[in-house]
């Protein structure tokens, strides 16, 4: 096969307008990786998955054919805080790193936490072209004792709203109100956790 094949197959099999139908519902089955291992996964700047390794094949059910070209988003389990995400593509868009704690979902509705290094990718020329993801096994401890019953709480707050957006706003000041009150950024709050 040579290469000018192998690239027509794969944006074959990408199509940028792709979106992936989910109707799942969470299982309550958590499914974990080993600490040695790292999930990884690259997105083009709308998010839209334009890699992903074969242990995030493996976790989360997807096979290449259908998760290239999809929003990351497809992997997102609905006990992950709004906020978190607004943070995550506010610090990226400003050119940022962003270490954060998430809970996926698989294609099955089984989740998976992970702690999460996301970064720009940049061209030679220093512009944003991408966005790039590697996840690690979550300490048990740090989400039991910390991110658990914070994003409980974060999600309780948006949930009291009947309009996203208000929701959204109040869960965000809630977070940077525990910021503030513990004199930190995000970055260092999470990674004292």
């Amino acid at each position: 096969m040579s290469l000018g094949s192998a690239i027509l197959r794969r944006s074959e099999r990408a199509p940028s307008s792709r979106k992936l139908s989910r109707t799942v519902q969470p299982t309550g089955r958590e499914r974990t990786f080993g600490e040695d291992e790292l999930i990884v996964s690259k997105t083009d700047l709308k998010g839209r998955l334009t890699y992903v390794n074969a242990l995030f094949l493996s976790i989360s059910d997807y096979d290449e054919r259908e998760i290239l070209g999809a929003p990351h988003s497809v992997i997102r389990h609905p006990d992950m805080p709004r906020c978190i995400f607004k943070l995550l593509w506010d610090t990226l868009q400003d050119g940022r790193e962003l270490f954060a704690y998430v809970v996926n979902m698989a294609k099955t509705g089984d989740h998976y936490w992970v702690f999460a290094h996301v970064t720009p990718s940049f061209d030679a020329a220093g512009a944003v072209v991408g966005y790039h993801s590697n996840r690690r096994v979550a300490s048990r401890g740090v989400l039991e004792n910390t991110i658990e019953p914070l994003y409980r709480s974060l999600l309780q707050e948006e949930a009291k709203h009947s309009d996203r957006k208000a929701g959204l706003a109040a869960s965000t000041r809630i977070l940077h109100d525990i910021l503030r009150e513990k004199g930190v950024e995000y970055d260092e709050f999470i990674l004292a956790v």
